[in-house]
């Protein structure tokens, strides 16, 4: 089966497109921050594609605010042997409860928090996430620097903050990258291709192709890097939601 690569951004949500040999578009939306991916017939252009996804916006915005209800409601409770993921392995919770301050642990296959005693599930989930952003804080600069060098661009701000629909996001005014915190859960190869990724926005604001075509060139392993960012170890439900026309 004959098959080519789009890669399309339409009314704020990015769309990845894979034009096959068949005979009719398919839209799905997965988890965990809702990304669409089309399955479009060889015969239609990236301006009918466009057309499809902006006829389904309302389903598709519709799945992908489950998807946000989904992960709310199932909060990790951050009780022994539960799983959680750090650069991409994953890990069983033990929990210590001993007087003094709150740090983690990676002993073998086990996530180690050492908490005082008495600490509810907030303020253990609190910890975790501060500790996922020192885990980023850890390895974001090296990173950053080597595509500086590469890439001969500059990037003056960086942070790190929870976002609910995107992995990375860049203000090409301001120049300021911001990076999701749950990076710190996925492989390494993810996060370097988000920092690549938001970088070559400094060179292109849209997702067409220049842009691709810019990604090609540093990094051409870059959609396989962006399928494994986007499977997802850590929901229960892994399946998409598929739409047809």
């Amino acid at each position: 089966m004959n098959t080519a690569n789009a890669y399309l951004t339409v009314r704020g949500i990015d769309i990845d497109v894979i034009y096959k040999d068949i005979k009719n578009l398919h839209i799905g939306v997965y988890p965990p921050l809702g990304r669409v991916r089309v399955a479009a017939p060889t015969r239609l252009d990236d301006n009918a594609v466009r057309l499809a996804v902006i006829q389904r916006l309302p389903w598709i915005k519709q799945q992908r605010q489950q998807f946000k209800d989904a992960e709310r409601q199932s909060e990790r409770e951050m009780v022994a042997g539960e799983s959680h993921y750090v650069w991409g392995n994953r890990y069983r919770l033990k929990t210590i409860e001993r007087p003094g301050g709150t740090h983690f642990e990676i002993d073998g296959d086990r996530l180690v928090l050492y908490i005082p005693p008495g600490r509810d599930s907030a303020q253990r989930r609190t910890a975790l996430d501060r500790w996922y952003r020192e885990q980023l804080r850890h390895v974001l600069p090296d990173v950053i620097a080597t595509w500086e060098d590469k890439l001969g661009l500059s990037v003056p701000k960086w942070s790190i903050r929870r976002m609910k629909t995107k992995w990375g996001s860049c203000n090409r005014e301001t120049r300021h990258i911001w990076f999701n915190t749950e990076l710190a859960k996925k492989h390494p190869d993810c996060v370097e291709y988000i920092v690549v990724h938001e970088m070559t926005h400094y060179l292109e604001r849209g997702h067409g192709e220049r842009f691709t075509k810019l990604m090609d060139r540093e990094l051409p392993d870059w959609r396989s890097r962006r399928e494994r960012l986007n499977r997802e170890p850590l929901a229960e439900d892994t399946r998409g939601r598929k739409d047809e026309a």
